[in-house]
């Protein structure tokens, strides 16, 4: 039986790998974190790591920048490893993260969509094999409360064609400003905010007379949960400190 101890466990994304790990028979959540430590689910929430003692083969957190150095403490002194999902780390957290992952493996990726690292992969090797001859735009879709665009995946999207690319691209956003010819040296990222849109993410490919899109969707938050998971149980293997991140979970595919 794996136990994974979820950090921010009574925030949405937190509910939804609790919801998930219920229904595993390999899995056990033996506690939470969270800073306002209300029990909803049935196992101890503590409102920072240094008060649980207990047994734990990994974390998941998705809660807060703030709680970093207090988690990445306690996950060095324990040795437990840890699968980091939260977004918007400083530069200063991020070295941090670094510097913990020479101590105890940790996971950290940007998205952790199964799909999303998936369709990177694509990304990557269809610009290596269309990009001299084919420009690359990048459309993302999010529901009507998300704050920041472009979003965090469409730029890894963004770089993972980068990094196939016969060229060093310019990221442009919109283009109402500017009247002037596409360079062939743009990737162009677009942004749009409605409704309940959970996710989507399309990287098109547009040549001569011919276009070829790869589009990735989530339907619900679950998707990024069940990475989370699956990274979890990755992780709870690995004996060696490190940074690892989701080309390490999805191997040779």
């Amino acid at each position: 039986m794996l136990k994974i101890i979820v950090s921010g466990c009574n925030g949405h994304m937190g509910q939804s790998v609790v919801n998930l790990c219920s229904g595993m028979e390999d899995v056990e959540i033996p506690c939470g974190f969270n800073r306002t430590p209300a029990c909803r689910n049935g196992f101890p929430v503590y409102s920072s790591p240094a008060e649980y003692a207990g047994e734990a083969d990994a974390v998941i957190d998705f809660s807060n920048p703030a709680n970093l150095t207090a988690l990445l403490d306690w996950c060095v002194e324990r040795q437990i490893p840890a699968v980091l999902c939260t977004t918007g780390y400083s530069d200063a957290q991020l070295a941090e993260i670094d510097a913990a992952s020479k101590k105890v493996p940790l996971f950290k990726s940007g998205n952790m969509s199964l799909g999303v690292n998936l369709m990177m992969r694509l990304v990557r090797r269809a610009a290596g094999v269309l990009g001299e001859n084919f420009d690359v735009e990048i459309l993302e879709r999010h529901h009507n409360r998300k704050l920041d665009a472009p979003s965090g995946t469409a730029l890894m999207l963004a770089d993972a064609a980068a990094e196939g690319l016969p060229y060093t691209p310019e990221y442009v956003y919109e283009r109402h400003s500017v009247r002037q010819k596409r360079r062939r040296e743009e990737i162009g990222i677009s942004s749009i905010r409605g409704g309940t849109i959970v996710g989507e993410h399309e990287v098109i490919f547009a040549g001569p007379d011919e276009v070829f899109t790869l589009k990735h969707e989530a339907l619900s938050r679950d998707v990024f949960a069940s990475g989370a998971i699956a990274a979890a149980k990755y992780i709870a293997t690995v004996k060696t400190p490190g940074l690892y991140d989701m080309d390490d979970l999805l191997g040779d595919l």
